[in-house]
């Protein structure tokens, strides 16, 4: 369990904060601090109404809903997205209508998820070649599945 601190920004007061939906639930829902419709086809930057620190070492993904998806085509246009733990700047989410009808967003609604999740930081070290595997460089589809 790791703590992250939120500030509650003026347009985001009374609503909930972040929390998980059950009690084995893996992303912590998080709600619109504004009302909208999304067109088919359009996709906007959604308010939270708060910003969060994050720990060194960690990022919070931010992931559509599965409810939304299924039933309204809804989803997060750049799934997963990643706050990293040096922004300070207002939570948003990047929402998108796939569906064929307008979808009203109301505050206060469940838009998405955010799930905290540490980070591994890697060195990109030029090579001569690379090793041999049984695939090799099949691409997609390459496996049979």
């Amino acid at each position: 369990m790791i703590e992250i601190k939120l500030v509650r920004l003026p347009h985001g007061e009374g609503l909930p904060l972040p929390r998980y939906a059950s009690e084995h639930a893996a992303g912590l829902d998080v709600t619109s601090a504004e009302e909208l419709t999304l067109a088919p086809g359009d996709y906007r930057g959604v308010a939270t109404g708060f910003a969060i620190e994050i720990p060194h070492g960690y990022e919070v993904q931010v992931r559509p809903r599965s409810g939304l998806a299924f039933k309204h085509g809804v989803t997060v246009l750049n799934t997963p997205g990643t706050i990293d733990s040096d922004y300070r700047g207002e939570v948003k989410v990047i929402l998108i209508n796939l569906g064929r009808e307008p979808f009203a967003i109301q505050r206060g609604e469940r838009i998405a998820q955010l799930v905290p999740a540490p980070v591994c930081r890697a060195d990109f070290v030029e090579a001569d070649a690379l090793s041999d595997t049984t695939r090799g460089s099949g691409g997609f589809g390459s496996t049979g599945w």
